[in-house]
């Protein structure tokens, strides 16, 4: 029977340890403040969230917590997490829930789990009180190549020598979210992959056999990197090849598809967007698949783009679809968004209004 890797991504910001997360979340409970002031608000057009987390508001850098959700994660399926991880204002941002909850978690080497740099610029968004209303940049996520050697050696000693981190042909995976950030940050592509090579060979000296670098795609039409060099770039399969991308997924179904209607309805285009992918680039592509979307938790006037009758049994319908085109395409690693992001409502951990429902949905194309 093939084995699948089924993984899931993380939003670390379900604490509070962190004194940073003050600065978007002043109770100290990190986004359960915005989950629970937003449960049951009725917004101007009659429009109610009304989402509870069946665990309660748990605090997820308490490693007795994380070894309470790995179980319930490899029990239906789940066997890889992928942690957003961030870097502002030279250092590290919200690294206690894979640091001090996941890593310390007894249980923890039973799954795997691997990196996703969120190098996106932090703004206002996940603040309540001013979301959508101030769009200022707070932290840049763009690097220099000094600081990227710093956050290079971290991963190695902190993440890429763990024995349960995720590897692909025995290389540790590190996923990078936005291609424009990363580029922008060494002031060229060909700085960009000197940067990619310089970690590759460190991993080397390590033992470790290099990097499995991940690209994360966004839309379905031409990605530009503009302001690098003068010049426009499209993301084409020759840049990804020169830089040096071992593998490309998705991170969420609203990044290139039209949300704002029927689950099943958007499941088409979903299908369309995989095979592109798998067409146009040489590097494999690993099938993604979305629970939802809906983030008008952290606005709190209504926030246009609602997925709709993104039922568990739907869920399960794309799950199999993805499970299809992997076989077809001879791969064996599925992402998923996510394992816990509430405020945007693509969540597989237990709520009031489906259960156990996602999770159960995982099981049976999966596990079952």
């Amino acid at each position: 029977m093939k084995k699948y890797d089924v993984a899931a991504y993380i939003w670390p910001a379900y604490t509070g340890d962190e004194p940073r997360t003050k600065i978007f979340w002043e109770d100290g409970i990190g986004e359960w403040q915005t989950v629970r002031d937003a449960c049951g608000e009725v917004k101007e057009n009659g429009y109610v969230w009304n989402r509870k987390p069946l665990l309660g508001f748990q605090n997820e850098a308490d490693p007795t917590v994380m070894e309470q959700q790995i179980n319930l994660a490899l029990s239906h399926g789940v066997n890889v997490f992928i942690y957003d991880w961030y870097w502002y204002d030279d250092r590290p941002f919200l690294e206690n829930c894979l640091n001090d909850g996941f890593l310390k978690a007894k249980n923890c080497k039973d799954i795997k789990f691997y990196i996703m740099w969120a190098n996106h610029n932090a703004n206002y968004t996940w603040d309540r009180r001013n979301a959508g209303k101030l769009w200022d940049t707070i932290w840049r996520g763009d690097v220099t190549t000094e600081q990227f050697y710093k956050i290079g050696r971290r991963w190695i000693d902190q993440y890429f020598k763990c024995e349960n981190y995720y590897k692909i042909d025995n290389k540790p995976v590190i996923s990078i979210y936005e291609l424009k950030n990363f580029v922008k940050g060494f002031g060229s592509i060909e700085k960009a992959r000197e940067a990619m090579k310089w970690l590759d060979d460190e991993c080397k000296k390590e033992g470790l056999g290099g990097v499995h670098f991940q690209f994360v795609r966004w839309n379905g039409k031409s990605e530009n990197i503009s302001g690098v060099d003068g010049d426009t770039i499209e993301t084409t399969n020759e840049l990804i090849s020169e830089l040096g991308f071992s593998s490309l997924t998705h991170y969420q179904f609203v990044h290139f598809a039209y949300i704002d209607r029927d689950y099943l309805e958007i499941l088409p285009d979903v299908k369309k967007e995989w095979e592109t992918v798998a067409k146009t680039y040489d590097v494999p592509y690993y099938p993604h698949v979305s629970i939802g979307w809906d983030n008008n938790p952290r606005f709190k006037d209504f926030s246009w783009g609602v997925c709709k009758n993104n039922t568990p049994e739907n869920f399960e319908k794309a799950l199999r679809e993805a499970k299809d085109f992997a076989d077809k395409t001879g791969v064996s690693l599925i992402t998923v968004n996510s394992w816990n992001e509430w405020t945007e409502t693509s969540y597989l951990l237990p709520d009031n209004v489906n259960g156990y429902g996602y999770l159960e949905a995982i099981k049976k194309v999966f596990k079952d």
